[in-house]
């Protein structure tokens, strides 16, 4: 396998990572306030670079200087990666976040020029979802623990946990799509009361705002319980990642917690806006689980010694 490009690469793309978190809070903090078109033109402010950040602006404009910043470090990542990694795959990805993160800045652009388009919304929120998952992608293969620096990953061979790692990070983005649904719909309250729905376990679907709030509550117990079986396994299987496996769990507990506290408050800013940001750091940790697990060597399971495989069998 060729040599990584050294640790200069990994650290850009953990600080581009780390750059995307903060631009999807404070992309939630835009829709949590409802500051969406407090600035109604694109790519200027009110025809300016840097306009009053007063009122609504603060949040909208804030929102496009981060956007910019991630920008900035995406193009020379991507530069980077083409320029001084050998490993053609590594460049590529490189190549498509800058894809991803041009086309996002055209997506936020539609979405304030044809006035919050609910499907131009909804394809918005989830591609800088991917987009983030990209950039956690490639903080991961550059980084040394994919290099093997030290004892290798060791999972058993024919184990299913590299599927069922796979099937979870699926459900948690399924989960992050459902509820850019309802957050671009403003269907966060159309069931006010939690843990029950008006009252009942299965509510009356009345009304497309509550189909998709109440779908959002099935995928999160979905959601719980993927993970929550999926760190078993893996605390079983491969200790080398149990913490990881254990963040997941936590932050499905934060995620459910804050949840409920988005309802309770009516979808007061802060709780509404860092279920967003949790909810992406949710599925950054099953991400990196399920590419870690993927990248694990596989070794034959030892078989019984005889005399235990005679118990057994007895």
């Amino acid at each position: 396998m060729p040599e990584s490009s050294g640790p200069g690469i990994h650290r850009l793309a953990v600080v581009t990572a780390g750059a995307t978190l903060m631009l999807l809070f404070v992309g939630g903090l835009v829709t949590s306030t409802g500051s969406g078109l407090a600035v109604p033109d694109w790519p200027l402010s009110f025809g300016q670079v840097f306009p009053p950040m007063v009122g609504g602006v603060l949040f909208e404009h804030g929102h496009r200087l981060v956007a910019a910043m991630v920008g900035c470090l995406t193009l020379a990542l991507a530069l980077w990666t083409v320029l001084r990694e050998p490993r053609p795959a590594v460049r590529a990805l490189g190549l498509l976040m800058l894809v991803a993160v041009v086309l996002q800045g055209v997506l936020g652009g539609a979405t304030v020029l044809y006035r919050l388009p609910l499907a131009v919304s909804v394809a918005h929120a989830c591609l800088a979802q991917i987009f983030f998952c990209l950039s956690v992608t490639l903080a991961v293969v550059t980084g040394e623990g994919w290099r093997r620096v030290g004892p290798p990953l060791v999972l058993r061979d024919g184990s299913a946990l590299p599927t069922l790692a796979a099937l979870t990070t699926t459900v948690v983005f399924a989960q992050v799509v459902v509820g850019a649904l309802m957050r671009h719909m403003k269907a966060g309250l159309a069931i006010p009361d939690f843990p029950l729905a008006f009252g009942r376990l299965v509510p009356p679907l009345v009304t497309p705002h509550i189909v998709v709030h109440f779908a959002h509550r099935v995928g999160a117990l979905a959601v719980a319980i993927l993970v929550g079986w999926t760190a078993a396994r893996v605390s079983a299987e491969v200790a080398a990642l149990r913490r990881l496996a254990l963040l997941a769990v936590l932050l499905v507990g934060v995620q459910i917690t804050l949840g409920a506290l988005t309802i309770w408050s009516a979808r007061a800013v802060l709780p509404t806006t860092t279920h967003l940001a949790v909810g992406a750091a949710l599925l950054a940790s099953c991400l990196v689980l399920t590419i870690r697990l993927g990248h694990a060597e596989r070794v034959e399971a030892a078989p019984l010694p005889a005399s235990r495989l005679h118990r057994a069998l007895a």
